[in-house]
């Protein structure tokens, strides 16, 4: 069993020297009282840590700003992931340690990672082994900045560090920190005040993002150096087309990667996220066939479309059960006869349980870790192709352009057909289609600023008007089966027949809108406005 928490934290750097009483002189921790919100300093002992950090052979995880421990001692030992977030902050998910993992030793031979942390680094490690690559023990003092209620607002923590690289040819280092955790629901601005009163001391913000980060750089041998650049010399000039396109591929990449284990413990809009970034990244590789050889990237795209389509239906599920239980929700108590929310909700609990165990097979496949390898060979070693040297601005110009043609290409006939089946279908495929443009003015926009913007949001506007109609084509489809399965039971039909006819409404509703969206959207000046 694991759990999650948000950690929030700074860590500073101060002088190594045999010397370390200072660090423990009252006469400066005192002056953190005088920080608006601390009424005092709590000392809370002394802690014995000491923790093994795991990686992969070539160093993946930390490669990507993540760190997999296992630690003994202090109050919350066991096995600790930590994901990157935005600023100060990571994500630290803990599993307690087993029996096992009690009686074993912490040394290199105890390398038994639960499944669980397993599975929540495979994005990042590609299903390579994970081995203890370095041993860290920390003498830590512990001080709690409390209010004038006892209540903590954060922790100072006063490390005594030692290092060692647990692999060949490694050595040993130490190095003397202070690290301040914010406590949950308390204020980040406190960590902005304590920073100011330790800079007075003379303690700056340590270089390392992480204890495992510093001892890497001075233990580990220069071939395990982490972050190293393994994309080569592609001799691109900035501002050319191959760096921009890289620069949005590998972000895209990142994304899909940190999203993989949100995904795995359902947190809310990870798949659909995730889903997002796969259809991206396809949009991405298809539109810039002039700058990446596509004799490599198609494949790529065939199996980022395989893996949209696994976690689709988890998505559509999701997106399918909200808008269903939205317009139950606005009916008056007297037009829902019948049980209708537990009939939908017994139809989600099954469909939901099996659309995600399909995403869960999907990421526990062989296929899936042969795409995420695909993906890092990919930007590791692009297939550059000879307009990936020029300048961005009239490669990403005729690129947008080319999508753009195709989306008029569907969206003039779909607005010439009648409404009906056959008009869903192809207003579905001008959906897509308007989802390419969207998607490529993203790269462009370095390079096309706001010409490219602009094209965007209205493109946009013209896929939500769509992806609505769509909705309610899917919507329909379900009403009518619910409806069936309950009048096959002798269930009232009445408050289906009324959510089928909602539906159809909102359908003719949009069809009408579609028009003028797509007028805004293919305004004449469109290719002046784009030309660089």
């Amino acid at each position: 069993m694991v759990q999650s928490m948000r950690e929030t934290e700074r860590k500073y750097a101060v002088p190594s020297s045999s010397d370390t009483s200072w660090l423990s002189d009252a006469s400066w921790l005192s002056r953190l009282e005088r920080v608006e919100g601390v009424a005092a300093v709590v000392d809370r002992g002394p802690e014995e840590l000491e923790a093994v950090y795991y990686d992969t052979a070539d160093l993946r995880l930390s490669g990507s700003s993540a760190t997999l421990r296992r630690r003994t001692g202090g109050s919350d030992a066991g096995w600790h992931l930590k994901l990157p977030l935005p600023g100060d902050s990571r994500e630290e998910i803990q599993s307690v340690l087993t029996d096992a993992d009690a009686a074993a030793d912490t040394g290199a031979g105890a390398d038994a990672v639960p499944d669980a942390m397993l599975d929540l680094t495979v994005s990042r490690t590609r299903g390579a082994r994970l081995t203890p690559v370095v041993r860290i023990r920390s003498t830590r003092e512990v001080r709690h900045l409390v209010d004038a209620e006892g209540t903590l607002r954060a922790a100072l923590n006063i490390d005594m560090v030692r290092a060692e690289f647990l692999r060949a040819e490694g050595r040993r280092t130490a190095w003397n920190e202070v690290e301040v955790e914010l406590a949950e629901g308390a204020d980040p601005a406190l960590l902005d005040a304590v920073d100011k009163r330790l800079r007075k001391k003379g303690i700056a913000r340590a270089q390392s993002p992480s204890k495992l980060a510093r001892a890497l750089d001075e233990t580990a041998p220069a071939a395990q150096a982490v972050g190293a650049d393994q994309s080569g010399d592609l001799d691109l000039i900035p501002g050319s087309a191959g760096e921009q396109v890289l620069a949005y591929v590998r972000e895209q990449i990142r994304i899909l990667t940190a999203l993989d284990p949100a995904v795995r413990r359902d947190r809310p809009d990870s798949v659909h996220k995730m889903r997002v970034a796969c259809r991206r990244l396809r949009s991405c590789l298809r539109t810039y066939r002039s700058v990446l050889d596509r004799g490599v990237t198609d494949p790529i795209r065939a199996e980022l479309k395989w893996l949209a389509g696994e976690l689709g239906a988890e998505r559509d599920q999701e997106v399918l059960m909200e808008r269903l239980t939205d317009r139950i929700h606005v009916l008056p108590e007297e037009l829902v006869l019948g049980p209708v929310v537990a009939r939908l909700q017994t139809w989600n609990g099954v469909r939901g349980t099996e659309s995600h165990q399909r995403t869960l097979d999907a990421l526990g496949s062989r296929r899936y870790l042969t795409l995420l390898d695909s993906l890092a060979t990919l930007v590791e070693q692009p297939p550059l192709r000879a307009k990936a040297r020029k300048k961005a601005g009239k490669v990403m110009a005729r690129a947008v352009l080319k999508e753009y043609d195709r989306l008029a290409g569907r969206m003039t006939p779909a607005l010439d057909l009648s409404p009906g089946p056959k008009r869903d279908v192809a207003l579905h495929d001008a959906r897509k289609a308007a989802k390419k443009v969207r998607y490529a003015t993203e790269v462009a926009r370095p390079a096309l600023g706001k010409p490219a913007k602009r094209l965007g949001r209205r493109v946009k506007a013209v896929q939500k008007v769509l992806g609505d109609h769509q909705d309610s084509v899917v919507a329909r489809g379900t009403i009518r089966d619910q409806a069936v399965a309950a009048q096959a039971v002798g269930e009232a039909g009445f408050t289906w027949g009324l959510l089928y006819g909602a539906e159809r409404a909102v359908a003719h509703d949009r069809e009408q809108e579609v028009p003028a969206a797509w007028e805004s959207a293919s305004a004449p000046p469109l290719r002046k406005r784009l030309r660089p």
